[in-house]
């Protein structure tokens, strides 16, 4: 972590705070990793400042291909120090979204600038602040007539986006830089929708209704100011999310595989759902033992845990090590994808992510839907889920899978083959196919 300056300079303090996430993901490491880096560090930024500095990091990789297009034009050649680069890429984004400010923010950020390299960066970002300012309507001109700089994702990703859905793609790439929902999932086992409505009233907050369990917040808070949370009556999760458990057609004393589980929101609904007293047989998998923990606490905190529900370590691509041998008769494959249907959530994914990244993790779901395919009963039903936009992950993956399985046939959801959904204000982009055995 860098140095950071006294509190008479507060937004200095959430641009270094800012600069040193950034750098982290310029250097190739995700957003969570550099956060979960920055709460064990020794003076983790907490309250206020931590907030603004999550805002600032998330908006600046949001709008990095315009920041990093306007940076270039400012510079005659390329910064070699990475932090000073990033307190220009977060303070070109302030500049951006708070130009009443202007003036204010140059010497908050020159202030910043004396705690990087010794200072000595200090002239160098007032004069490129200072040059952007005089020069931002030529410089906004020639970023909206640059695809990268004006849509904000890779090209690579621009032209896929293009050919999967043409027309649609432009309303996607605008969504996808837009703030995310926040949505709640009602736990009701433990609480009615009418009650847990009066419970947000309650707590001044305001919310519409947005799926069976769902309702959309119309100002995002903390968890900790969510009513009922911490009892367990209910959970954040995307309303899009949200559709797995209703499209999977669960019913009591069945046999249910949620294959790629963690951190078990879609598995925690199935239960939800149904009485405790229904006997639904679960389990849920994943691959990383810490992220399975996760699942285990999800279900404490909502109350789900029984001796018909079990949380499991394990690859879904190799059944040998977890199944018992008897089929299941619903599978949930939420299996790992681009998720490039959740970058305003995770916005250092569209330039951390490479076009060859999509041939992997198809590699991946076809091995994991081969495997976990096998252990499905005659009759039963597998649910095939990305949070993806790219077709060769969803409508040509399904195509793919039921070309290599006689005894696969698809139902339809809705009347249409498959479901794909865009981001919207009320939800992220999500992909679902549901395949039945024959």
């Amino acid at each position: 972590m860098t140095d950071q300056p006294s509190r008479s300079a507060p937004l200095a303090a959430a641009l270094l705070g800012a600069t040193d996430l950034l750098a982290a993901v310029i250097s190739g490491r995700t957003l969570d990793a550099a956060l979960a880096e920055t709460a064990l560090s020794a003076t983790p930024p907490t309250g206020p400042l931590r907030a603004a500095v999550m805002d600032l990091a998330y908006s600046t990789l949001r709008s990095f291909g315009r920041g990093d297009f306007l940076l270039a034009q400012l510079m005659a050649k390329p910064l070699t120090d990475i932090h000073v680069r990033c307190l220009l890429l977060a303070t070109l984004n302030r500049l951006e979204t708070r130009p009443e400010h202007a003036y204010a923010i140059v010497d908050q950020a020159v202030t910043a600038a004396s705690h990087l390299a010794a200072g000595n960066f200090k002239g160098l970002v007032n004069g490129v602040l200072r040059n952007f300012l005089r020069r931002q309507d030529e410089l906004l001109a020639r970023a909206k007539a640059t695809p990268v700089a004006h849509y904000q994702h890779p090209a690579w990703w621009i032209t896929r986006l293009k050919k999967d859905h043409p027309h649609h793609w432009q309303a996607i790439l605008a969504a996808s830089n837009t703030h995310p929902p926040m949505t709640l999932r009602v736990n009701l086992r433990r609480i009615t929708n009418a009650d847990f409505s009066a419970l947000l009233t309650a707590a001044g907050l305001t919310a519409h209704a947005v799926g069976e369990a769902a309702w959309r917040l119309d100002k995002p808070v903390p968890i900790e100011q969510i009513p009922g949370f911490r009892e367990g009556l209910c959970s954040v999760q995307d309303a899009g999310a949200q559709r797995a458990a209703l499209l999977l057609d669960v019913h009591p004393g069945q046999r249910v595989l949620d294959a790629c589980a963690a951190p078990g929101g879609k598995a925690a609904h199935l239960l939800e759902r149904l009485p405790e007293a229904a006997g639904l047989h679960l389990l849920a998998l994943d691959a990383d033992p810490a992220r399975a923990a996760r699942i285990t606490e999800n279900f404490v905190r909502l109350g789900l845990r029984s001796n018909h529900v079990r949380v499991r370590t394990g690859d879904a691509g190799l059944p040998a090590t977890w199944w018992d041998g008897q089929p299941f008769d619903r599978i949930l494959a939420d299996v790992p994808c681009t998720a490039s249907g959740v970058v305003r959530r995770h916005p250092d994914a569209k330039w951390l992510r490479r076009v060859s990244d999509i041939d992997r993790f198809i590699a991946t779901q076809i091995r994991i839907l081969d495997a976990i395919w096998r252990t499905l009963a005659s009759g039963g039903k597998m649910l095939y889920v990305t949070c993806s936009l790219f077709s060769a992950e969803n409508e040509a993956q399904v195509a793919a899978f039921i070309g290599r399985h006689a005894d696969a046939q698809r139902l339809a959801i809705d009347d249409a083959p498959s479901v794909q959904l865009f981001p919207h204000a009320d939800h992220d982009g999500f992909f679902y196919a549901l395949l039945q055995k024959n």
